[in-house]
């Protein structure tokens, strides 16, 4: 295994995607502060390009490629974000992508995907293992593989988005971040430990899909079956084994969000914050939410992952 990936990668990662990357807007609510008695700092991802931090992992990831691997492709496996951010950012530098998606993944993430002029090869996320799949058509066809999550340099390039966030707010008494593998996690974590040492770090996880919280408890990887929940993004069945080393030496906790507080939490930054983000994209703020009495009178920073949702599903969770 690769040596994991330290605060100075994502320091270089910051500098290799500036050119490219969106720096996003911390966006803040004197509402809100107001009811939940704290100082609230919100990262908007949502705002990124392709719609979410994937494109940070992803950008940096294929930069790096020499020129064989730039000629042959890249391959990568995802339910949509890190899908988008390979396509694009494979476009970008003008490398061929396929991309291996869920037959039922959001019609704009797939559209999004094939609009930036990747190949997508379908599979059924309930019966077939995408990372197999992955793996066959680098070996089959030479293409190197970029997983979404389970990669030093995507994790440094995850990294990227706590970075700014501490470079613009200053001391945070606390970090609220979305889990699936761990890629953006593993990243903050980084970043955090070099800008913000005293700074509780939380992951946070849909309530039906606790893998990285039990394998904080174990000790240990734990898989479990694909979650049913509406955040899709963290559908992921275990963490990766790069990210878990990080997670679980430096996370202070990991917790859960529900699917009724993710349309909750999806309900206030669209009417309060006018903003659209995806269900995955407001674990952090539900997390933070259910836990503000902890943290009253203190500052809290949160990672609004993404916001690519079809507006039809988005109407639906709101008026449901």
């Amino acid at each position: 295994m690769e040596q994991l990936p330290t605060y100075d990668d994502v320091v270089r990662a910051h500098e290799r995607i500036a050119p490219q990357a969106h720096r996003t807007p911390v966006l803040t609510s004197r509402l809100t502060d107001a009811e939940l008695g704290l100082s609230l700092f919100l990262k908007c991802e949502n705002l990124q390009r392709m719609g979410a931090f994937k494109f940070r992992g992803a950008y940096n990831a294929l930069s790096l490629f020499d020129a064989d691997q730039r000629r042959a492709g890249v391959v990568a496996y995802s339910s949509g974000n890190h899908a988008q951010a390979v396509a694009l950012a494979a476009s970008l530098l003008g490398i061929p992508a396929t991309i291996v998606m869920p037959h039922d993944a959001p019609a704009a993430k797939l559209a999004a995907t094939k609009g930036y002029g990747a190949e997508v090869v379908p599979y059924d996320r309930w019966s077939e293992d995408r990372e197999e799949i992955g793996r066959a058509l680098a070996e089959e066809r030479g293409l190197t593989l970029v997983p979404p999550y389970d990669h030093p340099h995507v994790m440094a390039g995850q990294g990227t988005a706590a970075k700014e966030l501490f470079e613009e707010t200053g001391h945070l008494d606390a970090l609220f971040v979305p889990l699936g593998g761990g890629g953006l996690l593993s990243g903050s974590l980084l970043a955090a430990g070099a800008l913000a040492p005293s700074c509780a770090v939380y992951g946070v996880e849909p309530e039906a899909g606790d893998d990285g919280r039990r394998s904080l408890r174990a000790g240990e990887i734990v898989h479990i079956d694909t979650p049913a929940t509406i955040a899709d993004g963290a559908q992921t069945q275990h963490l990766g084994i790069r990210p878990f080393p990080l997670i679980r030496d430096l996370v202070t906790d990991i917790v859960t969000a529900s699917d009724a507080q993710l349309v909750d939490s999806m309900r206030l930054l669209a009417s309060r914050m006018k903003i659209v983000a995806e269900p995955t994209g407001c674990l952090g703020l539900a997390a933070a939410r259910e836990r503000a009495e902890g943290y009253r009178g203190r500052r809290v920073g949160v990672i609004i992952s993404g916001g690519n949702v079809d507006m039809a599903r988005f109407a639906a969770l709101l008026s449901g």
